[in-house]
């Protein structure tokens, strides 16, 4: 099993504890049925194959709330998604974050890539993770006592609205968490009608053994997300050790990863995928770019058509990780996503 390095474990612990509760709106705009019912049900279910989108996608526009996101998905002609845990959360009334997460997110990158940070930069991280180190805890608490209820009143808002949410992916699931947290996050995902969870694979086979055991009595898979150290046996382990263990295989990674038959990985596994990531990137040895959708080595039209032609059963999930154009924003760049999609399926 590849383990991540030291600043990559940093990087997506705190990247998505950061993502949890920045910048939530107080809910008070939230309760708008007449609006929501407004937005329409143009969908993105496209010759059989679910197109959804991860909402981390929208992490650059200035709010956050569970309403705001809501509107984002429509906005984008989306109708499933991958729902971070920061709206959820901060709808069922979880403590705000104190990080700006727009603020540190671009440092925490540029450390991940071993750019030489500023004395200025550092001491901003340094500040960042010691206020983060006290919410995870003040989190930890918040959810041992939180509202399922309110999870339940949110899908059922976003289904009203023509969206569900097929996945959930709150800072829960780590090595850092209590069974009490692990356990929270995978009912909380029942609740909003999510049929998996997904987390950054862990590199520990403990974890992973502790995470699928838990899954089965709740009764929701949980997928695995990878990044540059996905392989074609990156799961084998954790597949081996539940049923409820499952692939969130990143396409555009694995093709960075330097894997040079990325269509095989899909068939190989498609049983046990729960839901793929699709963004554009280049092959190790063009650079590993992450490129706005035609302009990398990445073949997505390729992979679905693969899915829509096996007929495989599993959401492909927009990710918007390229440099978003000025004047352009991430709403605007993910419809160019979707309708890359449709071409690709047309």
């Amino acid at each position: 099993m590849n383990d991540y390095n030291s600043s990559r474990r940093q990087f997506l612990g705190a990247g998505a504890a950061l993502l949890t509760g920045t910048l939530m709106a107080n809910g008070k705009l939230w309760g708008m049925p007449a609006i929501i019912d407004n937005f329409g049900k143009s969908g993105s279910l496209i010759k059989g194959v679910q197109i959804g989108v991860i909402t981390y996608s929208f992490r650059e526009m200035p709010d956050q709330s569970a309403e705001a996101t809501l509107q984002y998905v429509r906005d984008c002609g989306i109708s499933a998604i991958e729902l971070m845990g920061g709206p959820a959360e901060s709808f069922a009334g979880a403590p705000k974050n104190p990080v700006d997460f727009r603020t540190v997110f671009p440092l925490m990158r540029k450390r991940n890539e071993k750019q030489t940070l500023t004395p200025e930069e550092q001491q901003q991280l340094d500040e960042a993770e010691t206020k983060m180190k006290a919410y995870r805890a003040e989190m930890a608490q918040w959810r041992a006592t939180a509202p399922i209820s309110k999870f339940e009143e949110l899908g059922k808002t976003y289904k009203k609205a023509g969206v569900s949410i097929y996945a959930f992916k709150p800072d829960a699931f780590g090595m850092q968490n209590t069974d009490t947290e692990i356990e929270y996050g995978m009912r909380a995902a029942k609740a909003l009608g999510a049929t998996q969870v997904t987390l950054e694979h862990p590199s520990n086979d403990a974890h992973t053994l502790k995470l699928g055991k838990m899954a089965e009595k709740v009764g929701i898979k949980v997928g695995y997300h990878g990044h540059e150290q996905q392989t074609y046996t990156f799961w084998d382990t954790a597949l081996a050790q539940s049923p409820a263990n499952a692939l969130n295989l990143d396409f555009g990674h694995f093709v960075a990863a330097g894997n040079p038959t990325p269509l095989e990985m899909v068939k190989k596994y498609h049983e046990r995928i729960v839901s793929m990531h699709i963004k554009d990137r280049q092959t190790k040895a063009n650079g590993r770019g992450n490129l706005p959708w035609g302009q990398g080595d990445t073949p997505i039209a390729d992979a679905l058509k693969l899915i829509r032609d096996n007929k495989y059963n599993f959401p492909a999930t927009i990710e918007l990780e390229y440099q978003i154009p000025k004047g352009s924003n991430s709403v605007e760049e993910v419809k160019k996503c979707l309708e890359f999609c449709k071409q690709a399926l047309a």
